[in-house]
């Protein structure tokens, strides 16, 4: 007996405020875990929220990313998918370019980086320091932090951070600009790497985009469009979230004071922390990570079709009681932590060790300089940044 398709709701629920998960997905996880929904662009979509459901379709092969390659496919934001790269293609291929950059996140490399972000993390909050009471910590630490992380492991120019960091912020955008300025963005981004990539084989150097040129040159195991692209992913991947993350994940702190004087109490405690605010602090404004089933599959007590597009939300999959005890509250001394925030399966973050590698030093260290660090505004005051995919704050003024 064929199974009657529901009634698709509008997607996004609506524009969120700052980080609070909307109501409805709460209902869904509950009583609908898999369910219909109407997109902006690109039609209908099936909508998992459940861990055990996102976790499947971010892992199972029936479910494949490089069937959204150049489609008309269910999404939030105009820009379709058109270049094969880290975040767009099924294994094998996604494997071969995975092995490429692999080594610039090796525990090496990583301590090497961290070291880095800690040398850069002192200096600016010296400038904090020095400029005193109020200040905001986005620009002084959020946005700053990330770029010279990024720039020295790509080995880009920290004084172009104005160019490439204005097109991210365009191209990542889903209603905070036209389609025209968001793909336009986009080429202006591939330019951009297109013209470093020049410059490497005019100057070879040791950094990861060099190597990935002399992969590409010497080695033949990317093609150019590969290289230019994966460059372009590296250096959004490793900025848009990292960024936004530091200062969502100092607001969540300073507006839950009990967890931020356990923290105090027991700085060895960030590890926990910082694994507990990626499962806590949503991330993104809507569902995405989507995936083509490639056969019909059950899933979430639904018959998903062949050829049918099935979205992910994490930050509700990561609040999910069966997994998480008391999944609404924020507890830093929480173990295990099973949390979906880099992802599952084959597209598990490449960059995830970095990442929380400049979160425990960014977090760690502000809290360490500024003990008696607090809001500098009320709650309401906080200007967040609308229209984007990662959720964020334009400002956040501190006081100490």
């Amino acid at each position: 007996m064929t199974r009657p398709t529901p009634t698709a709701r509008p997607y996004p629920f609506r524009d969120p405020t700052g980080l609070a998960l909307e109501p409805e997905y709460a209902h869904l996880r509950d009583h609908e875990p898999l369910s219909r929904i109407s997109l902006p662009y690109g039609g209908e979509a099936w909508l998992a929220v459940r861990h055990e459901d996102v976790r499947t379709v971010l892992s199972d092969p029936r479910f494949s990313r490089s069937a959204l390659l150049d489609r008309d496919v269910p999404r939030t934001s105009p820009r379709r998918l058109k270049d094969p790269t880290l975040h767009t293609v099924d294994p094998p291929e996604h494997n071969r370019l995975r092995r490429l950059v692999s080594a610039a996140f090796s525990p090496r490399q990583i301590d090497r980086l961290a070291a880095h972000a800690q040398r850069v993390t002192d200096q600016l909050l010296d400038a904090v320091a020095e400029q005193g009471p109020p200040a905001d910590l986005v620009a002084g630490l959020a946005v700053p932090l990330p770029i010279a992380v990024i720039c020295e492991m790509l080995g880009v120019p920290v004084a172009d951070r104005d160019r490439f960091t204005g097109w991210i912020d365009v191209a990542l955008a889903t209603t905070a600009f036209s389609s025209e300025e968001i793909h336009s963005a986009f080429t202006r981004l591939k330019d951009y790497l297109a013209e470093l990539i020049a410059a490497r084989r005019r100057e070879p150097s040791d950094d990861l985009l060099g190597a990935l040129v002399e992969a590409r040159d010497r080695e033949d195991r990317l093609s150019e469009d590969e290289l230019v692209v994966l460059g372009v992913t590296l250096l959004y991947a490793g900025l848009e979230t990292t960024s936004n993350h530091i200062g969502n994940f100092a607001y969540t702190l300073l507006t839950h004071p009990d967890q931020l004087t356990a923290l105090r109490a027991d700085p060895g405690l960030v590890d926990r922390a910082i694994d507990e605010l990626l499962r806590y602090t949503p991330t993104v404004t809507s569902a995405g990570f989507t995936r083509i089933a490639l056969e019909d599959v059950e899933l979430g007590g639904a018959l998903v079709r062949a050829g049918d597009a099935v979205m992910v939300q994490i930050d509700v999959a990561n609040r999910d009681q069966r997994v998480f005890d008391r999944p609404d509250d924020l507890d830093i001394t929480r173990r295990p932590n099973p949390h979906l925030a880099f992802g599952f399966g084959p597209h598990y973050c490449v960059a995830a060790q970095l990442a929380k590698a400049e979160l425990r030093v960014a977090v760690g260290s502000l809290l360490r300089r500024f003990p008696g660090l607090r809001l500098a505004v009320s709650d309401g005051e906080l200007p967040w940044r609308r229209g984007r995919m990662v959720r964020g704050l334009d400002r956040l003024p501190v006081t100490w």
